[in-house]
């Protein structure tokens, strides 16, 4: 199926969509005030040690410590993957030639590898959510576009996503003439496409960024920033530019000339593959996005054949709902319960990857009393799951027709990244953030496309017209001297937070 990839970039924030057929699977979205810290590297202190949950505290200058479980400072090397990769996310790697052991090692408590107090070399694997820090790693791993670097592991790991063997052997040769002596290397599926040349260079730039990492630490005393990754633009080339991705569309000039300047130092091969978008209409609207991104909010969505699903997120696990609705089916009632089961199924494994949804997932499907039937919905789950970037593990489907999976989760759903707690009902539910809607402001008056010399009255709830009249003022200046317009801002404190009103005088 043809992929595409579709950027918008504003002042504000980038936004990344994922299209298979036309449809939005995925997005991804990075805001000026609020970046993603998954894959920077720092210098940290550990502040604390918690021998009974065989974890610690880590200071790496953020406001909240970070998080280190012992598993993160000895992982598992046979079964090692990159956990922040955007692209092949989750994408774990089958170890070649793993150096064999006599007797597996017993783990050694945390408070034996390291000390309150102790300067140690992190990079955040999660990004702090809700109530929680960031989550670290003491073992770093530096992404490219066809490889992964892995400092001071001695091995080579070839994506489980390259599926020939031919191809596996080339690769695995390939890295072993490169691989220099003290690191490991995992070839991502994007290198099953790659020459050696272009291999052996993306490892040289990772070397390269390995050797500043190091300069850096040996200079700053904790804690202090050593590393940050690639914004979301950029990585969007690094990771999601698969020989499936048919095209990349940009609707920023200044962004356009950026990817391009990059991609001809690095992925030559893509530059034909990027367009800038310049038509009047703007682009998540020409693309349909923006219906899909609001649907992907909404609590319960709909089935062609009227029944329809409902998504509750918790702290912990997601739970998922189907109902039979208006469908009332022309068979028997079995038939009914296994058609709407099958089509939620569908819906189900396409909102959990738009939505990002990870943890804990449960299904309520509609109880089936034919253990075929029970199969038939488990299997068509599975095989909907396989699109999926994000590891998951899916547990069979019980008595009462609940099926039980996790999925892992990197970064925030998209619910979690564009609403926050409601004021209104006291955290029971959520709304749009005041931003959010700022930036829903923002982005009509661009399709409005003003005549210039008008003026306009932007009415707004009392915490969207006080942010757009302070930290967003810029927005309004700028569009005021792009459209030669006039923007006046009119708070209306009965007004709910999502709704607003646009008045041209």
């Amino acid at each position: 199926m043809t992929s595409e990839l579709i950027i918008n970039v504003t002042r504000e924030e980038s936004r990344v969509a994922l299209l298979e057929g036309g449809q939005v699977v995925e997005l991804y979205i990075e805001r000026k005030k609020d970046t993603s810290l998954v894959g920077n590297v720092y210098k940290g202190k550990v502040l604390k040690i918690l021998p009974g949950m065989q974890s610690s505290f880590v200071d790496i200058g953020l406001e909240k410590a970070a998080f280190l479980y012992v598993s993160d400072i000895m992982p598992n090397i046979d079964d090692y993957y990159a956990p922040f990769m955007e692209g092949d996310s989750e994408d774990t790697v089958e170890m070649e030639d793993p150096q064999p052991a006599a007797e597996p090692a017993k783990p050694l408590p945390i408070e034996e590898l390291i000390q309150e107090g102790q300067e140690i070399l992190v990079q955040v694997a999660k990004d702090p959510m809700g109530t929680k820090g960031a989550r670290v790693t003491s073992y770093v791993t530096l992404p490219g576009r066809y490889c992964v670097l892995m400092p001071n592991v001695e091995h080579i790991g070839i994506s489980r996503r390259i599926e020939k063997e031919e191809t596996r052997e080339q690769l695995k040769a390939i890295a072993g003439e490169l691989k220099p002596k003290g690191f490991g290397i995992i070839m991502r599926t994007a290198s099953e496409d790659a020459s050696a040349e272009e291999i052996r260079r993306d490892l040289e730039f990772l070397l390269l960024v390995w050797e500043n990492i190091q300069k850096k630490k040996d200079k700053g005393s904790a804690p202090v920033p050593l590393y940050s990754d690639l914004d979301l633009v950029f990585r969007s080339i690094r990771d999601f530019m698969s020989h499936e991705v048919s095209r990349l569309v940009i609707d920023s000039p200044d962004e356009f000339e950026s990817l391009c300047e990059f991609v001809k130092s690095y992925f030559p091969r893509l530059l034909e593959r990027i367009e800038l978008y310049e038509g009047r209409e703007p682009i998540f609207d020409a693309f349909a996005i923006e219906h899909d991104v609001s649907r992907a909010l909404e609590r319960k969505v709909w089935l062609k054949s009227g029944g329809y699903i409902i998504i509750d997120q918790t702290e912990a696990m997601t739970v998922i709902d189907v109902n039979t609705g208006k469908f009332v089916g022309k068979e028997s009632l079995e038939d009914t319960i296994l058609k709407t089961n099958l089509e939620a199924v569908k819906e189900t494994a396409y909102q959990i990857r738009l939505r990002n949804l990870g943890g804990i997932i449960i299904m309520d499907f509609i109880d089936m009393e034919k253990p075929e039937n029970r199969e038939k919905v488990f299997n068509a789950l599975v095989e909907a799951m396989k699109k999926d970037r994000a590891k998951s593990t899916i547990y069979n489907i019980s008595e009462l027709g609940i099926i039980q999976m996790t999925r892992k989760r990197v970064r925030e759903s998209l619910g979690r990244v564009l609403c926050e707690q409601c004021p209104y009902c006291e955290g029971k539910g959520f709304v749009k953030s005041a931003r959010t809607v700022a930036y829903e402001i923002f982005r009509k008056l661009r399709k409005m496309n003003l005549p210039s010399g008008k003026m306009a009255v932007i009415t707004a709830n009392s915490a969207v017209a006080e942010l757009l009249s302070d930290e967003e003022r810029y927005g309004i200046e700028e569009l005021e001297s792009n459209f030669n317009i006039k923007l006046i801002v009119k708070e209306d404190f009965k007004l709910h937070q999502e709704h607003f009103e646009i008045t041209v005088l």
